[in-house]
Protein backbone atom coordinates (compact mmCIF):
# COMPACT_ATOMS: atom_id res chain seq x y z
CA UNK A 1 0.00 0.00 0.00
CA UNK A 2 3.06 2.39 -0.01
CA UNK A 3 5.16 4.67 2.18
CA UNK A 4 3.94 6.01 5.65
CA UNK A 5 6.14 8.65 7.64
CA UNK A 6 6.10 8.64 11.72
CA UNK A 7 6.71 11.32 12.64
CA UNK A 8 7.83 11.66 16.48
CA UNK A 9 7.13 15.38 17.34
CA UNK A 10 7.16 14.93 21.89
CA UNK A 11 6.14 15.52 24.74
CA UNK A 12 4.07 18.76 26.25
CA UNK A 13 2.89 19.82 22.65
CA UNK A 14 0.10 22.72 22.62
CA UNK A 15 -2.96 21.40 21.45
CA UNK A 16 -4.65 24.75 19.25
CA UNK A 17 -1.33 24.77 17.18
CA UNK A 18 -1.05 21.22 17.12
CA UNK A 19 -4.42 21.50 15.32
CA UNK A 20 -3.75 24.22 13.15
CA UNK A 21 -0.56 22.06 11.98
CA UNK A 22 -3.32 18.99 11.14
CA UNK A 23 -5.85 21.46 9.39
CA UNK A 24 -2.76 23.35 7.27
CA UNK A 25 -1.05 19.18 6.21
CA UNK A 26 -4.67 18.52 5.32
CA UNK A 27 -5.76 21.06 3.23
CA UNK A 28 -2.64 21.33 1.35
CA UNK A 29 -1.21 18.18 0.79
CA UNK A 30 -1.11 17.21 -2.95
CA UNK A 31 -2.89 13.85 -4.05
CA UNK A 32 0.62 12.41 -4.09
CA UNK A 33 1.54 13.22 -0.74
CA UNK A 34 2.65 10.58 1.81
CA UNK A 35 0.61 9.47 4.73
CA UNK A 36 1.71 10.58 8.18
CA UNK A 37 1.10 9.72 11.63
CA UNK A 38 2.13 12.17 13.98
CA UNK A 39 3.26 10.54 17.71
CA UNK A 40 3.19 12.88 20.41
CA UNK A 41 2.05 14.10 24.21
CA UNK A 42 -0.11 17.23 24.88
CA UNK A 43 -0.29 19.88 27.46
CA UNK A 44 -3.59 19.30 29.36
CA UNK A 45 -6.61 20.58 27.49
CA UNK A 46 -10.37 19.01 27.27
CA UNK A 47 -11.33 19.25 23.62
CA UNK A 48 -15.16 18.95 22.42
CA UNK A 49 -15.95 17.42 19.02
CA UNK A 50 -18.16 18.93 16.64
CA UNK A 51 -21.72 17.68 18.13
CA UNK A 52 -20.22 18.15 21.71
CA UNK A 53 -22.22 19.50 24.15
CA UNK A 54 -20.71 21.34 27.14
CA UNK A 55 -23.38 19.86 29.56
CA UNK A 56 -21.14 17.23 29.79
CA UNK A 57 -17.84 19.24 31.19
CA UNK A 58 -18.77 19.06 34.71
CA UNK A 59 -15.91 21.34 36.27
CA UNK A 60 -13.32 22.14 33.59
CA UNK A 61 -11.47 24.64 36.35
CA UNK A 62 -8.04 25.99 34.67
CA UNK A 63 -7.80 23.54 31.88
CA UNK A 64 -8.85 24.78 29.14
CA UNK A 65 -11.87 23.64 26.83
CA UNK A 66 -11.52 23.75 23.17
CA UNK A 67 -14.29 22.49 20.89
CA UNK A 68 -12.50 21.17 17.66
CA UNK A 69 -13.79 19.77 14.52
CA UNK A 70 -14.08 15.96 15.19
CA UNK A 71 -16.35 13.40 15.89
CA UNK A 72 -17.15 12.50 19.36
CA UNK A 73 -18.03 14.67 22.47
CA UNK A 74 -15.69 15.43 25.63
CA UNK A 75 -12.15 14.00 26.11
CA UNK A 76 -8.93 14.96 28.03
CA UNK A 77 -5.29 15.19 27.17
CA UNK A 78 -2.82 15.75 28.97
CA UNK A 79 1.30 14.68 30.02
CA UNK A 80 1.41 10.95 30.10
CA UNK A 81 -0.92 9.91 27.31
CA UNK A 82 0.05 8.99 23.96
CA UNK A 83 -1.40 10.65 21.03
CA UNK A 84 -1.71 9.10 17.66
CA UNK A 85 -2.86 11.93 14.92
CA UNK A 86 -3.91 9.86 11.55
CA UNK A 87 -2.85 12.45 8.42
CA UNK A 88 -3.87 9.46 6.21
CA UNK A 89 -5.68 8.97 2.59
CA UNK A 90 -8.85 7.00 3.10
CA UNK A 91 -9.54 6.91 -0.42
CA UNK A 92 -6.32 5.65 -1.65
CA UNK A 93 -6.84 2.80 1.06
CA UNK A 94 -9.75 2.07 -0.16
CA UNK A 95 -11.29 2.31 3.68
CA UNK A 96 -14.68 3.54 4.95
CA UNK A 97 -14.66 5.00 8.00
CA UNK A 98 -16.30 2.15 9.71
CA UNK A 99 -13.36 0.13 8.96
CA UNK A 100 -10.66 2.91 9.19
CA UNK A 101 -11.95 2.78 13.67
CA UNK A 102 -12.29 -1.16 13.37
CA UNK A 103 -8.42 -0.82 12.58
CA UNK A 104 -7.67 1.57 14.86
CA UNK A 105 -8.96 -0.32 17.70
CA UNK A 106 -7.75 -3.65 16.59
CA UNK A 107 -3.97 -2.19 16.52
CA UNK A 108 -4.34 -0.83 20.52
CA UNK A 109 -5.95 -4.45 21.42
CA UNK A 110 -3.04 -5.95 19.83
CA UNK A 111 -1.04 -3.87 21.64
CA UNK A 112 -2.40 -4.86 24.96
CA UNK A 113 -2.33 -8.15 23.86
CA UNK A 114 1.65 -8.28 23.62
CA UNK A 115 1.50 -7.35 26.94
CA UNK A 116 -1.37 -10.11 28.00
CA UNK A 117 -3.95 -7.28 28.41
CA UNK A 118 -7.48 -8.62 27.19
CA UNK A 119 -9.08 -5.64 25.60
CA UNK A 120 -12.29 -5.06 23.21
CA UNK A 121 -13.73 -2.27 21.28
CA UNK A 122 -17.20 -0.95 21.34
CA UNK A 123 -19.70 -0.75 17.91
CA UNK A 124 -21.61 1.76 19.57
CA UNK A 125 -19.28 4.10 21.89
CA UNK A 126 -15.89 3.59 19.67
CA UNK A 127 -12.60 3.12 21.56
CA UNK A 128 -10.79 0.70 23.52
CA UNK A 129 -11.95 -1.24 27.02
CA UNK A 130 -10.60 -3.16 30.08
CA UNK A 131 -13.23 -4.94 31.63
CA UNK A 132 -15.91 -2.12 30.96
CA UNK A 133 -12.67 0.62 30.92
CA UNK A 134 -12.03 2.93 28.80
CA UNK A 135 -8.13 3.00 28.18
CA UNK A 136 -8.49 4.59 24.59
CA UNK A 137 -10.56 7.12 23.07
CA UNK A 138 -11.16 7.78 19.20
CA UNK A 139 -11.92 10.60 17.05
CA UNK A 140 -11.78 11.78 13.44
CA UNK A 141 -12.47 14.10 11.06
CA UNK A 142 -12.41 13.23 7.07
CA UNK A 143 -12.26 16.34 4.49
CA UNK A 144 -12.06 15.13 0.90
CA UNK A 145 -10.93 11.36 1.28
CA UNK A 146 -8.08 12.22 4.15
CA UNK A 147 -8.26 11.95 7.59
CA UNK A 148 -7.06 13.82 10.74
CA UNK A 149 -7.19 13.22 14.41
CA UNK A 150 -6.89 10.37 15.38
CA UNK A 151 -6.39 7.93 18.86
CA UNK A 152 -5.21 8.70 22.12
CA UNK A 153 -4.15 5.76 24.60
CA UNK A 154 -3.96 6.71 28.63
CA UNK A 155 -0.70 5.06 29.73
CA UNK A 156 0.57 6.85 33.07
CA UNK A 157 -0.85 10.03 33.81
CA UNK A 158 -2.93 11.76 35.98
CA UNK A 159 -6.66 10.74 35.54
CA UNK A 160 -8.37 13.02 38.08
CA UNK A 161 -9.53 15.59 35.02
CA UNK A 162 -11.72 12.62 33.50
CA UNK A 163 -13.65 13.15 36.86
CA UNK A 164 -14.12 16.62 35.95
CA UNK A 165 -16.11 15.44 32.76
CA UNK A 166 -18.48 12.52 31.21
CA UNK A 167 -15.93 11.27 29.02
CA UNK A 168 -17.21 10.84 25.31
CA UNK A 169 -20.83 11.59 26.42
CA UNK A 170 -21.12 8.86 28.63
CA UNK A 171 -21.71 9.44 32.78
CA UNK A 172 -19.78 7.59 35.20
CA UNK A 173 -17.92 6.06 32.05
CA UNK A 174 -14.68 4.70 33.97
CA UNK A 175 -11.25 5.30 32.53
CA UNK A 176 -7.73 3.44 33.55
CA UNK A 177 -4.28 3.45 31.88
CA UNK A 178 -1.65 0.70 31.10
CA UNK A 179 0.44 1.56 34.06
CA UNK A 180 -2.54 0.24 36.25
CA UNK A 181 -2.54 -3.20 34.45
CA UNK A 182 1.77 -3.60 35.13
CA UNK A 183 2.33 -2.15 31.85
CA UNK A 184 5.71 0.02 32.69
CA UNK A 185 6.90 1.75 29.50
CA UNK A 186 6.24 4.87 28.82
CA UNK A 187 3.83 6.51 26.23
CA UNK A 188 7.01 7.33 24.02
CA UNK A 189 8.18 3.38 23.92
CA UNK A 190 4.84 2.57 23.38
CA UNK A 191 4.39 4.42 20.34
CA UNK A 192 7.20 2.52 19.06
CA UNK A 193 4.68 0.02 19.55
CA UNK A 194 1.81 1.08 18.17
CA UNK A 195 2.62 3.21 15.71
CA UNK A 196 4.27 -0.01 13.75
CA UNK A 197 0.96 -2.04 14.81
CA UNK A 198 -1.07 0.69 13.27
CA UNK A 199 0.89 0.80 10.33
CA UNK A 200 0.52 -3.00 9.85
CA UNK A 201 -3.19 -3.31 10.05
CA UNK A 202 -3.62 -0.52 7.48
CA UNK A 203 -1.34 -2.39 5.27
CA UNK A 204 1.40 -0.23 4.46
CA UNK A 205 4.75 -1.82 3.68
CA UNK A 206 7.12 0.90 4.03
CA UNK A 207 7.51 3.34 6.97
CA UNK A 208 10.07 6.04 7.69
CA UNK A 209 10.53 7.75 11.18
CA UNK A 210 10.83 11.26 11.49
CA UNK A 211 11.96 13.09 14.42
CA UNK A 212 11.17 16.74 14.82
Amino acid sequence: MGALKIRVLGKNQPYLSTLDAMQTFTQQRSEEAVDELWVLEHEPVFTLGRNGQMEHVLDAGAIPVVKVDRGGQVTYHGPGQLIIYLLIDVRRLNLGVRELVMKIEQSIIKLLAKHQIEAAGDREAPGVYVEGKKIAALGLRVSRGKTYHGLSLNVNMDLKPFKRINPCGYAGLEVLQCRDLGIEETPMELAGELAILLAQELGYQQVEWLAD
